[in-house]
């Protein structure tokens, strides 16, 4: 019998969370700008045409517009935009970017990639892919989505996004009440995430993060954010009741004397990992047979003068 993913996350609850958050969205929406631009970015370096383009999480369309100056001259394309929050996504579908011929909205339904097999050139998602119960199972659906050199490339929240909040809250928390209940999410961990790409079929798999810092006046700012954003607690097994409200002045003092910067600013960091595979098609490089060199090192190093 096949192992099932662990429930870490309530969809149900994470749902609801971003259907609030979806009207107020443009107030809060800086980290996922950031992070579909960042795609987008990175896009304008791959010479192909992307005809049939998925982007799975999308908000209120940040990743559609990204997608605008980078494929504004290029082929035509029908992009399908999808989520979980029916807010979002009616949101997202008021608006259709340059060049794309078709918007195509669709309401995810569980874990499941809302695509048929080989549908897709491309697959874009923008910090969306944390909430994901089974990660691995996505990315292996993402996989079998993209026809032969079709191209996935996502980002996503890793290990260290916000390691100063959450070290704040466990401390103050069992200094109060004795103990820490489940509240921070787990996130990434960029060592495993090339593993995943290769366990999901992908070829060419390039994983790499970058950590980013964030300033703000105070941690309730910062939790502000968090929640203007849709990303409050969503995990199983939380307290059913309100945490103490001594709780959080505790923790905004830790962490305001440990996490300030020079300008009395507290820092949050951020850490987004970047995935980028590709469907293996046989016009793909390959690393050449073991053993099927015909120059060794000391002849290529002949004439070198350089000396140890």
């Amino acid at each position: 019998m096949p192992e099932q993913p662990p429930h870490i996350f309530n969809h149900q609850l994470w749902i609801a969370q971003r259907d609030r958050a979806a009207a107020g969205f443009g107030g809060f929406e800086f980290l996922k700008k950031l992070a579909a631009e960042r795609l987008a970015e990175r896009l304008q370096i791959v010479r192909r045409d992307f005809i049939d383009i998925l982007d799975f999480g999308c908000h209120t369309g940040q990743m559609g517009r990204a997608l605008q100056s980078v494929l504004e001259h290029k082929t035509p394309y029908h992009l399908t935009i999808s989520d979980h929050s029916t807010a979002f996504l009616n949101l997202a579908a008021q608006f259709t970017p340059v060049n794309a011929v078709a918007v195509k909205s669709v309401l995810c339904e569980g874990e499941h990639l809302p695509v048929a097999p080989q549908s897709c050139d491309l697959i874009l998602s923008a910090l969306y892919l944390h909430w994901m119960n089974d990660l691995p199972g996505l990315l292996a659906q993402m996989r079998l989505a993209l026809r032969p050199d079709g191209l996935a490339f996502v980002n996503l929240l890793g290990g260290r996004s916000l390691s100063e909040l959450r070290a704040c809250l466990s401390e103050a928390e069992n200094e109060i009440s004795g103990g820490v209940s489940p509240r921070c999410m787990p996130m990434a961990d960029i060592r495993d995430m090339g593993g995943l790409l290769q366990r999901a079929g992908f070829a060419l798999p390039v994983a790499d993060a970058e950590l980013l810092t964030i300033t703000y006046p105070n941690m309730f700012k910062l939790m502000a954010d968090i929640r203007g954003m849709g990303g409050q607690n969503a995990l199983f097994g939380k307290l059913p009741h309100f945490t103490r409200r001594q709780i959080f002045i505790r923790a905004a003092e830790i962490y305001h004397d440990r996490f300030v910067n020079e300008e009395g600013q507290i820092t949050a960091s951020i850490e987004l990992i970047t995935l980028t595979g590709w469907a293996p098609d046989a016009s793909q490089p390959r690393p050449l047979a073991r053993g099927s060199a015909t120059t060794s090192f000391d002849a290529a190093f002949a004439g070198s003068s350089d000396k140890v």
